[in-house]
């Protein structure tokens, strides 16, 4: 397939799939949270070290961490919203 025809069939969307705008609602959501929260994202992962890590609770994030996290979360809100828009 050429690049002309993947740019027209991008193009000539009529809202997109239901299953991907909620999956992209499901990315808004957890974007939010890694914003306004990231220690719940945190607390969520760190039982998945568990066997992994001797000491799960060892490896939180510093504030920086936290604070690279929300900044990180923002360029992802972005991205997520802007994929949103053009879904309609």
């Amino acid at each position: 397939m050429n690049h002309d025809a993947i740019v027209q069939a991008a193009s000539d969307s009529d809202g997109g799939s239901p299953v991907f705008v909620l999956l992209l609602c499901f990315f808004l959501i957890m974007g939010v949270v890694q914003v306004v929260r990231p220690q719940l994202l945190w607390k969520a992962n760190s039982r998945l070290q568990r066997g992994w890590v001797r000491n799960p609770e060892a490896t939180e994030p510093t504030s920086k961490g936290y604070a690279m996290n929300r900044v990180v979360g923002v360029i992802f809100l972005g991205f997520v919203i802007w994929i949103l828009v053009r879904q309609f």
